[in-house]
């Protein structure tokens, strides 16, 4: 997806990189596909998945079951980010998630935190966190046994940036944004200021929304914003309302300027 610039911008950003997970796209690539092939993602929960989740029937009767889920959400490289199996269970999987996110980011710009001279800013935020109050109403003992620094650092939102500078060792400005459903964008706003002002060489910017269990569905209210049927007709007269779901993405973001001169993959 690289292009070519001759004669970069004053000021001008680049996109160097990406990656993402979203419901029925395990990466851009494929949401861009789904996008140009008009794929629903969204989709209906199955009778099996209802009840794997613990939702009870009576519940379920009166909630809307569809969503957006990402596959193998569970799933963490522990070892990989020098996470202590213990720490990897109490950490809420939206920090998970995020970190993957953001590593694989930098692997499609091409670079490696390890080797990479430079500072590279993180700008993110995440959606309150729903896993530990399944893991407190399902795994008490686990929760009581822990010291309370322990579940707060795993699981507040705040840590959910510096997390991933101090796991990939980077060492540019590191913040977790909160703007409700702007988030993502307002984070990217924030890495290119930092860009722009000369307070880091690269940055790191996106977001992630994930919901445990992540088969819950939702209560339709008359006149809301929550469609009543699971469907999200966007830009469609046929719209009703919205759908919440799950999903990941980040973007490496550098001076246009230096990214010509270093040859790096524009997007």
């Amino acid at each position: 997806m690289g292009h070519t610039v001759t004669q970069p911008a004053a000021g001008g950003i680049a996109v160097i990189g990406m990656t993402g997970r979203f419901p029925g796209a395990p990466h851009v690539a494929a949401l861009w596909q789904n996008l140009c092939g008009g794929v629903e993602s969204l989709r209906p929960f199955t009778d099996d998945e209802i009840i794997a989740a613990g939702v009870e029937a009576e519940q379920a009767k009166n909630r809307v079951m569809a969503g957006g889920i990402i596959e193998d959400a569970d799933l963490f490289d522990a070892a990989f980010f020098s996470v202590y199996p213990k720490e990897a269970q109490i950490l809420d999987p939206q920090h998970r998630l995020f970190i993957e996110c953001a590593w694989h980011a930098l692997e499609d710009a091409g670079y490696d935190p390890e080797t990479y001279g430079g500072s590279i800013g993180v700008f993110a935020g995440c959606y309150w966190n729903t896993y530990v109050l399944s893991m407190l109403k399902n795994h008490p003992a686990f929760f009581a046994a822990l010291a309370p620094l322990q579940a707060e650092i795993g699981n507040d939102k705040d840590y959910l940036t510096t997390r991933v500078s101090f796991k990939l060792n980077l060492r540019g400005p590191s913040f977790t944004l909160q703007t409700a459903c702007s988030t993502s964008l307002v984070a990217v706003v924030q890495g290119c200021f930092h860009l722009q002002t000369g307070q880091c060489d690269m940055a790191l910017a996106g977001g992630v929304h994930l919901r445990f269990p992540q088969v819950q569905g939702y209560v339709y209210q008359q006149d809301g914003i929550a469609s009543p049927d699971g469907h999200c007709r966007a830009f469609d007269a046929k719209a009703q309302g919205t759908v919440f779901a799950n999903g990941a993405g980040v973007v490496v973001l550098k001076r246009l300027a230096d990214a010509v001169a270093d040859g790096d993959p524009i997007d």
